[in-house]
């Protein structure tokens, strides 16, 4: 029974808070998790309408994004996060956690990935690699898109550029994507369960109650295992000791809580089925995303 943990660092004020005490939770509680990183500025104000849209009890834009998030790339220039913050990034892989790739400036990626042009793509891309060599000394094994927002292009480069997994769209188990007949050879990770800001402020879901929630999720196990997205910018900030009862919770439960690697390790990728990647929508989540579809070519 393992239950992959996915952290998105998508803001500065995630970076810098956020990053650091999630750390110190998963060492407590023993458990392994992989970090992606938004490497280039961030200008989470461009998302503005969409972040207000999104509010629910206890994860409100303002508390999540702080003042200054809301202003950055508008009011106020958007911080580097792969430059100010590089200390901490390199803090997270000395402290023993897989890192990876999350893009070159996340807010610019949600709003335009979907219909981008392969150079745009590319270029995005590419930067965030670039940037990740320089802080880390190495190349990326890694990538899960923003927003969980691809397009063919961006699907194509994950195995172009040599990234040996990636966990960019939701759904039920690990898959090789296929776009329009085009088979991907780079194992897809999906999200399986709503994060919790999907469930915050729907059907009598509060702060004090959504751990019991996503606990009701995973009370069976899967054969191929559980992933779960956190934001640094909640469950690292105002949502930590939610997080941390979580992480209690899946312990009692008998999992063991592993990195996306740890969970393709435990997996023959040789026999990964292969599935349609779609577009479509998540409960609890404006706006479309991409998402695991039908098995490609299964049996009628």
């Amino acid at each position: 029974m393992k239950l992959a943990l996915k952290i998105d660092a998508a803001t500065f004020r995630g970076t810098l808070a956020g990053v650091p005490r999630l750390v110190d939770a998963l060492r407590k509680a023993e458990a392994q998790a992989t970090f992606f990183f938004n490497l280039g500025p961030d200008r989470s104000g461009r998302m503005l309408g969409p972040l207000l849209a999104a509010s629910r009890d206890g994860a409100s834009a303002l508390d999540r994004y702080g003042l200054a998030g809301l202003l950055h790339g508008t009011l106020l220039p958007g911080p580097d996060v792969g430059r100010r913050c590089s200390d901490i990034l390199r803090g997270v892989r000395d402290a023993g956690f897989d890192t990876g790739v999350q893009g070159w400036d996340g807010a610019a990626w949600q709003r335009g990935a979907e219909t981008a042009a392969p150079a745009w793509t590319e270029h995005r891309m590419q930067r965030a690699i670039a940037r990740y060599g320089k802080v880390f000394g190495e190349a990326p094994k890694t990538h899960a898109a923003a927003g969980w927002q691809m397009n063919p292009h961006a699907l194509r480069l994950t195995q172009r550029l040599g990234f040996g997994y990636a966990s960019d769209t939701r759904g039920t188990q690990p898959y090789i994507p296929v776009w329009n007949a085009e088979v991907v050879l780079c194992p897809q990770l999906p999200t399986t369960l709503p994060t919790i800001d999907e469930l915050l402020g729907r059907e009598g879901c509060s702060v004090d109650n959504v751990h019991e929630r996503l606990l009701a999720l995973t009370a069976r196990a899967p054969s191929t295992g559980h992933v779960y997205t956190v934001r640094a910018d909640l469950e690292g900030q105002r949502l930590l000791p939610v997080f941390e009862k979580l992480l209690a919770g899946w312990k009692d439960q008998g999992y063991e809580l592993v990195s996306l690697g740890g969970l393709l390790e435990a997996i023959d990728a040789s026999r990964l089925p292969r599935h349609e990647v779609v577009r479509g929508t998540v409960e609890g989540r404006t706006g479309t995303l991409m998402l695991q579809g039908p098995e490609f070519l299964a049996a009628a």
